[in-house]
């Protein structure tokens, strides 16, 4: 199983022991990829999960640059056109270290 992959189904275990619904994963369009969308209560949450082995460069957070979060801004807007209604939402990043810790940002940023 590639690294990528592993990452985002610990993270989604995660966030489901802590009470969160999974909705999907790795959402797709032409502007971007998702990795995570769950619900927390009424709210839905866009996770983005980033894992790096070193803390070099800022390690995995700074890895959610500007750019990365236009792109998840884009392609949870085009998810959001295809709801009947459009629910309060937030964008959260799960941070993996090379052991396996996980760092749950909620509202890591917003759009």
């Amino acid at each position: 199983m590639k690294p990528g992959v592993e990452a985002e189904l610990l993270a989604a275990r995660y966030l489901q022991q802590h009470g969160l619904t999974m909705v999907q994963a790795n959402f797709r369009c032409r502007f971007g990829e998702i990795d995570l969308i769950l619900r927390d209560g009424k709210t839905l949450v866009f996770a983005e999960v980033r894992q790096r082995s070193r803390s070099d460069f800022g390690g995995a957070l700074a890895s959610i640059d500007h750019h990365k979060q236009q792109r998840i801004i884009l392609a949870a807007q085009f998810y959001l056109s295809s709801l009947q209604q459009v629910p309060t939402c937030r964008f959260d990043a799960l941070l993996l270290d090379a052991s396996g810790n996980i760092e749950w940002i909620k509202n890591a940023f917003e759009a």
